[in-house]
């Protein structure tokens, strides 16, 4: 059985030439330091919504441009950029 992590992946992306970025929930923001990857957004957000609530489609659209943004701004690798948001169970409230 082979083990491999996010960090292996996004590496050998890289490797291959191939931006990434990692959206990481805020629990495992020091796995996300010690692992040094390329570009990680964290998020306020419980584990497994890492985009933010099913159908929440402006919060998922958030992270995702700011995920975009990370890559053309990042000047070094390592990079990590926390967004401000806070979790929203209920997609209809702003």
């Amino acid at each position: 059985m082979c083990h491999v992590s996010v960090g292996h992946v996004a590496r050998a992306l890289e490797e291959s030439g191939i931006p990434t970025v990692t959206v990481m929930v805020k629990a495992f923001e020091h796995r996300a330091r010690e692992m040094t990857l390329p570009r990680t957004v964290i998020v306020r957000h419980p584990m497994g919504r890492p985009l933010g609530a099913a159908f929440d489609r402006v919060r998922q659209s958030e992270v995702v441009l700011a995920s975009f943004q990370l890559i053309e701004t990042a000047s070094e690798s390592g990079t990590i950029v926390e967004l401000p948001h806070t979790y929203r169970p209920n997609p209809s409230l702003p």
